[in-house]
């Protein structure tokens, strides 16, 4: 059983890469090979929900482990992390339901993508993005589950810059890929606050060892845990990066923000039911920040134009509403809604140019005569809120500006230590010549009394002296410039790259982590 529940994410994982291979050799390339790349993608998905589906008969039936392990992938004193899958109903239900979903749009994506520039690198990360999808629903272990959260997130990057060329779609890419960072870390955040407290990161273990944790640990680690949920299924603040991923091509819109990847976050939710049960504050701020983005995305679509536009808010209006029924306790509701709302909304999203071309003409339905008449309300919505420029002036630019601080100092203060070393080199050959006055050497002087000599041994002494003096002065005093000048451009240029990596947000947010964690550390 281990084998067969470990086939469920290692199928499509295998075609990615098959697909991304022959590919990359010019193998796979241009329409005369569509059929083998869409063969290979359409069985490997296949077999997954085979698989899937036959597994959770198991399970129902009472036939299955609640989990199964692998292996340690670390061991150190008492902490372990293993990696393992999940074969509870809940875990087995999702992947069966994803998967399916997943061949679905496989299929549908051969003939929408068919003669498409990029048909074998759209199979590719499609392929790669299911073995990462249901490698987070089956995983057993926040870490793991954390490997196929990040898989996911760079398939959605490079599938909505498909059209890479243009330079919006690159924009929006990264623009969408950047805002998860922030929800990843308060994952990684989690993470680390199991290990720390726990010693093991299983969800099994957090979820049994919630009720003996300290109240205001149980709600931090929670609420580290929710601020990767509200990213990843794009709660407010989050909800403008949604709209963004629209730019990739409807079979990706479908899958990625209509059927999977956008319920990633109320599935690591109703995963840890029994942690948030004892965090009361994190149960309230998913009403209220679910009870936002509904109130939000219910005003905002009210003034979209485009039907992928109107579609994507009515989705984020219904998360929140998943993020209402978590934070009330209806965890069942919840589970049950994200499943119906899978279906329909991946089902609306494939459908979205067919519905344009067959309601052409048609108008659209009139909004209630209190809404129409308000026109603050209508600018307001046309404008998404202003939420985007609003984080834009709170949170981008103060980075910007930090940015250009550590980028003055380097310039004023690190460059002129570390790039141009010509006062290290004075002061290296003010020091060289003391140490000859201090010994009486006069190395610079044509007569050096010191090395004179007499008589034949006296010669070889004073030639001898004089080859040493040649060899120090030209391999060893004029060798010590030569080298910090060597040294110090390598030192600037590290200065340089060490600047650049601070400059990124991932890091300034590792910063933020390392700050809490010493702080934690100390208490």
């Amino acid at each position: 059983m281990a084998v067969y529940v470990c086939l469920i994410p290692l199928l499509p994982l295998l075609a990615a890469l098959l697909i991304g291979g022959l590919h990359f050799f010019r193998v796979l390339d241009g329409e005369t090979d569509e059929k083998i790349t869409a063969r290979i993608a359409c069985a490997a998905i296949g077999f997954s929900v085979l698989v899937a589906l036959t597994l959770l008969a198991a399970a129902l039936s009472g036939q299955l482990a609640d989990a199964y392990a692998y292996g340690n992938w670390l061991s150190s004193g008492k902490l372990s992390i293993g990696f393992k899958l999940s074969c509870a109903s809940l875990n087995l239900g999702f992947a069966a339901l994803f998967s399916l979903l997943l061949l679905v749009v496989m299929r549908f994506s051969v003939n929408y993508m068919h003669r498409e520039t990029g048909f074998h690198r759209f199979l590719f990360f499609l392929n790669l993005f299911a073995a990462a999808m249901l490698l987070l629903v089956l995983s057993g272990n926040a870490v793991f589950t954390f490997v196929g959260w990040e898989i996911a997130g760079v398939c959605s990057y490079f599938l909505i810059a498909y059209a890479y060329d243009r330079p919006i779609a690159a924009h929006n890419a990264t623009r969408a890929f950047v805002t998860n960072r922030v929800g990843d870390g308060g994952f990684i955040l989690g993470i680390c606050l199991a290990l720390a407290w726990l010693e093991n990161a299983d969800w099994q273990t957090i979820n049994a060892s919630a009720a003996d944790i300290d109240s205001g640990d149980a709600t931090l680690l929670a609420l580290s845990f929710a601020l990767a949920a509200f990213a990843k299924s794009a709660q407010i603040p989050f909800t403008p990066w949604l709209a963004r991923a629209m730019e990739g091509p409807t079979p990706s819109s479908a899958i990625f923000y209509g059927g999977a990847m956008i319920h990633a976050g109320v599935f690591l939710l109703i995963q840890l039911q029994p942690l948030f049960a004892q965090a009361p504050l994190a149960m309230l701020v998913l009403t209220v920040i679910g009870a936002l983005t509904a109130i939000y995305s219910y005003w905002v679509g009210l003034s979209q134009t485009d039907i992928k536009s109107s579609q994507i808010f009515a989705t984020s209006a219904q998360l929140g509403l998943m993020f209402v029924e978590c934070g009330l306790g209806f965890w069942t509701l919840a589970a049950w809604h994200l499943g119906a709302h899978a279906v329909v909304r991946c089902y609306l999203l494939l459908t979205a140019p067919s519905v344009l071309q067959n309601t052409q003409g048609q108008p659209i339905k009139q909004v209630a005569p209190l809404l129409a008449n308000c026109r603050w309300a209508f600018i307001a919505s046309l404008q998404r809120g202003w939420l985007e420029p609003a984080l834009d002036w709170l949170l981008v630019k103060p980075v910007i500006q930090l940015a250009k601080d550590v980028r003055y100092i380097d310039e004023r203060i690190l460059e002129s230590a570390l790039g141009a070393p010509a006062p290290a080199i004075k002061a290296i050959s003010s020091l060289a010549q003391w140490e000859e006055q201090k010994m009486g050497a006069n190395l610079d002087s044509s007569e050096d009394s010191f090395a004179q000599g007499s008589g034949l041994a006296g010669k070889l002494a004073q030639w001898t002296a004089a080859l040493l003096n040649w060899f120090e002065y030209h391999f060893i005093l004029r060798g010590i410039g030569r080298d910090s000048i060597r040294i110090g451009r390598r030192l600037g240029k590290a200065a340089n790259r060490f600047e650049l990596l601070l400059l990124q947000p991932r890091y300034l947010t590792l910063f933020v982590l390392i700050t809490l964690m010493v702080a934690l550390g100390y208490r």
